[in-house]
């Protein structure tokens, strides 16, 4: 699904990220992408250099993914995990060991999982996870040494070692396909621009949230590309 990526890279570029190369799976996608918004560096995922990067992966990836994810989490400066990429993950144990092994090499990671995708990596029912959303964002953060966003309704953002946060912005208008795609791609560029890896996350999960809060009621809905491009 190339328009997940390209929402992605979008926000990032309204986030401030300021130079964002988009890595599309599908080669037949690139062109028209490139047609609709030029800013962004359109390319084959192979021909990006991540060492020093930060990176989001997995936005409509598919399987596909699955490939290109022992690269990213072991060359990836920063590093964005979201929707095939974490379901690519608590399905392969040699992945989740290199993304414990990130923390070790001072390279941040933040995963952005729905409940469903946090009761996969946790082995968990999504009522599991929904029971107690602290206690299961704090457990997922733990365990991959990362800050995790688990997004919702009151998104928790929970990070190693430290009091996980509630997030107040945001409404059911987010509640629409690929507004998680736009929140990894703003989290990417804030992250890119800040060393500490928690606060920059706070900071675009409020955003995401403050766009649809301040959206017009009288206006037209928000829709994941009206939110892209909103995002600041």
């Amino acid at each position: 699904m190339s328009g997940a990526a390209t929402l992605a890279a979008v926000a990032a570029l309204h986030g401030g990220a300021g130079r964002v190369y988009a890595g599309v799976i599908d080669a037949s996608a690139r062109h028209a992408i490139t047609a609709t918004y030029p800013p962004l560096m359109v390319c084959a995922p192979e021909d990006l250099n991540l060492a020093n990067s930060a990176v989001v992966c997995g936005c409509g990836g598919g399987h596909d993914i699955h490939a290109l994810l022992p690269h990213a989490l072991s060359s990836s400066q920063q590093l964005v995990l979201d929707a095939d990429a974490l379901n690519a993950i608590a399905r392969d144990t040699s992945l989740q060991n290199l993304l414990k092994k990130r923390s070790n090499r001072n390279k941040p990671t933040v995963l952005t999982p729905h409940p469903l995708e946090a009761a996969r990596l946790l082995n968990c029912s999504t009522h599991d996870v929904q029971h107690n959303r602290l206690q299961s964002a704090q457990q997922l953060a733990d365990m991959f040494q990362c800050v995790v966003v688990l997004k919702g309704s009151g998104s928790v953002i929970a990070s190693p070692n430290q009091a996980p946060v509630i997030n107040g912005s945001g409404n059911a208008r987010l509640a629409t396909a690929g507004t998680g795609d736009v929140l990894a791609g703003l989290i990417g560029a804030y992250i890119a621009r800040n060393e500490d890896t928690l606060k920059a996350t706070c900071q675009a999960v409020f955003a995401h949230g403050h766009v649809a809060d301040n959206w017009p009621s009288d206006g037209p809905a928000l829709d994941a590309a009206s939110l892209a491009a909103s995002v600041r």
